[in-house]
């Protein structure tokens, strides 16, 4: 089995997007609008993944892309009904509409990697011995999102992560949004949210908010504006954000990573679906 630059775990899902009442039905999820950033980016990536076996021809659009694809049957997958307003695509209301279950180590295949990026939906994916066991194969980057946002009833609602402590040592790259800072730490202040963080064992942060990103790293921080001239591709910023940090990340420091993945997330905003740009396209962008 050949060496991937990332290998990235986590539910598909079947989302609706619903804006101004009209709705589409359309893919989403972290390893969906990640790996397609990840291989645009020039790396080799694999996504592992957990889906209902009707759903398994939507996974063709990332094998088109070169995206190598290991799916697990499962009996439902994961979905997200996202609502927006048109004059605010920047604010959503997400319910849950569909779960894919829960990985089971055995069902990983043995695939080499530089990086394991974990992009769970929802609390309940994964659970603290498949990190731990993850995190001895290869650094793991990880979307908080998965850990500390469950499914209750018909809504989707912050709660703790109750293997906050052990289960951050294990963690090299932390991909967290404001809110989600802000829920874990206190703290409204990005920085101070960013060292807190920090303390508890992740070696880099990478954190999102509307306006932009700011990743903290060898003692120092970064920042990149979203520059988006609209928001028809709102859906997927975050993920798409922080596949662009970790790709470049393998071969340039972090301020330039944090540079590339503002540019990357900024185009990808104007356009629904994957970023699915040219390396030409962001140098075009940052020597404007």
């Amino acid at each position: 089995m050949p060496e991937f630059d990332i290998v990235m775990i986590g539910n598909f899902a079947k989302d609706k997007l619903i804006v101004d009442g009209l709705e589409e039905i359309a893919s989403g999820g972290g390893v969906y609008y990640g790996s397609v950033v990840v291989k645009r980016l020039g790396s080799r990536v694999a996504v592992v993944t957990r889906l209902h076996p009707v759903d398994f021809p939507r996974l063709e659009e990332l094998r088109s892309e070169g995206v190598q694809v290991f799916a697990i049957p499962a009996g439902g997958t994961s979905g997200i009904a996202n609502y927006y307003q048109s004059s605010n695509m920047e604010t959503r209301i997400c319910k849950p509409i569909g779960f894919g279950g829960k990985y089971n180590l055995a069902e990983i295949p043995d695939l080499p990697a530089k990086v394991i990026m974990l992009t769970p939906l929802f609390a309940g994916e994964v659970d603290l011995p498949f990190l731990q066991a993850l995190s001895k194969k290869a650094p793991v980057g990880m979307d908080i999102q998965g850990f500390v946002r469950a499914p209750v009833e018909n809504d989707l609602i912050y709660q703790p992560w109750i293997d906050l402590v052990e289960g951050l040592k294990c963690i090299t790259y932390l991909k967290v949004d404001k809110a989600e800072a802000e829920f874990l730490t206190g703290s409204s202040d990005l920085h101070e949210a960013a060292l807190k963080l920090h303390s508890r064992g992740p070696k880099e942060i990478v954190l999102t908010q509307s306006s932009g990103v700011t990743v903290f790293a060898n003692g120092n921080f970064h920042t990149a504006p979203f520059t988006a001239r609209s928001l028809a591709g709102r859906t997927g910023r975050g993920d798409t954000c922080f596949s662009a940090y970790i790709t470049k990340r393998l071969t340039e420091n972090a301020e330039i990573a944090c540079r590339w993945a503002g540019v990357v997330t900024s185009l990808k905003q104007e356009v629904p679906g994957p970023w699915k740009g040219t390396i030409a396209d962001i140098e075009t962008e940052l020597n404007r």
